[in-house]
């Protein structure tokens, strides 16, 4: 029996390709849990042809105009696509579509539900016309259930999953300060894709893929979910303190920061009070001495630590702190982190073109060593690749023109 051998590596490793080079992605997607997914997959070399409305297109390009007089949140999600204008309601748009789809790998949509079945774009149709297409759905509560229809913003989802509940203080639950359930479903939505593509290279069948933002967001809520079932009570909310853990809260400095530290264990408590705090004899004494005595006494605990730190600077602080071996960190703001010392260290910072000019953005998390560079192409205007699509297609100027004069195209 003849057996398989394994390809030979590249003998340049600088010249592999990215991941997702030669697939391409159509997607129906407007503000953030499907452009996120679908942008990480342009990240890694997909195509990824963003289908908008004429009359204004993803409507998260309006949310603000914080990016140089782009939408922050559009500008975060959209770098890398091409946008095409499309009215999806008139058939003729509807065809330009399937013409798309038809040479596509993947098609992402997150419209609301049942409005991709209306205009027969759900999983299941697509996945029957084109066997080889990876459909995905993402949605708010999924596609039954008595929350089907049920509008599904960030901080809507955010509630019913309970997160909340656990996030805030004693007295005050807060929303999380970014859009997690978005962000959840679309990184399921993310690697979802890729496990279906995995699958399609074994079985020649794309498929279905579903997710919901509640189903993401509940299982991020993992840890408290089971410490309440199971042990019958839910955490309690504790700021930035730790329920069962003391001291590990964020203290503020002399000069107007805030440090936050945690200790682990006893043996860090003592190396806290003899390094830092400056009050060995808190080492041994009974109040303090175990992690268990200091929650007892978490007042009195913070209350000692707070006096310490409150005295010296913050960069005297963590110095003091690093030398005795305790975790600690800055309390940032949003600005602190676009100046991260360890940011610029590590060269994470890139420009991407953009219709008003280049904008600074992140690298992408995932790091690929040895072979090219992640895709951080261009963050789309409306429309702006509608006509090259179309030629692409084989549409000649004529019917283009009388699809842009019937607003079918924008």
């Amino acid at each position: 029996m003849a057996t398989e051998t394994a390809p030979e590596p590249a003998s340049d490793p600088d010249s592999e390709p990215l991941p997702l080079d030669g697939i391409t992605v159509v997607a129906v997607e407007q503000a953030v849990s499907a452009p996120f997914a679908t942008r990480q997959l342009a990240d890694l070399g997909a195509r990824v042809i963003k289908v908008e409305r004429p009359d204004g297109g993803d409507f998260a390009r309006g949310y603000d105009t914080a990016a140089h007089g782009l939408a922050s949140h559009f500008v975060w999600a959209n770098r890398g696509k091409e946008s095409i204008a499309l009215d999806l309601k008139d058939p003729r748009g509807r065809e330009v579509l399937h013409g798309l789809l038809a040479g596509a790998d993947v098609f992402v949509q997150n419209l609301a539900q049942g409005a991709a079945a209306r205009l027969g774009l759900d999983s299941a149709a697509l996945c029957a016309r084109y066997p080889r297409l990876v459909a995905v759905d993402v949605s708010g509560y999924g596609p039954e259930g008595p929350y089907a229809h049920k509008r599904a913003y960030d901080m809507l989802v955010q509630c019913e999953a309970g997160l909340v509940s656990v996030t805030g203080t004693p007295e005050q639950p807060v929303k999380a300060g970014i859009p997690a359930a978005d962000i959840a479903a679309a990184m399921y939505a993310f690697s979802g894709v890729l496990a279906a593509l995995l699958r399609r290279g074994v079985t020649g069948r794309g498929g279905r893929v579903e997710v919901s933002m509640l189903d993401a967001l509940a299982e991020w809520m993992g840890h408290p979910l089971h410490h309440t079932m199971h042990g019958g009570e839910q955490p309690v909310r504790t700021g930035l303190a730790h329920a069962v853990i003391a001291p590990y809260d964020a203290y503020p400095t002399a000069d107007g920061d805030r440090v936050l530290l945690s200790v682990q264990n006893d043996r860090e408590w003592h190396r806290l009070a003899q390094q830092v705090l400056e009050r060995p004899e808190l080492a041994e004494d009974p109040a303090y001495a175990t992690n268990t005595a200091r929650t007892s006494n978490r007042e009195k605990t913070d209350a000692v630590v707070a006096e310490a730190l409150g005295r010296l600077g913050a960069d005297e602080a963590i110095g003091r702190l690093e030398a005795a071996g305790i975790a600690c960190a800055r309390l940032n703001s949003v600005a602190q982190l676009a100046g991260h010392p360890q940011l610029a260290a590590r060269d994470r910072w890139r420009e991407v073109e953009s219709p008003v000019g280049p904008l600074r953005a992140l690298l992408p998390p995932i790091g690929l060593p040895g072979g090219a560079a992640p895709h951080m192409g261009a963050v789309p205007a409306l429309g702006e690749h509608t006509e090259a699509l179309l030629h692409a297609l084989g549409m000649a100027d004529a019917q283009i023109s009388e699809l842009r004069r019937d607003g079918v195209i924008g």
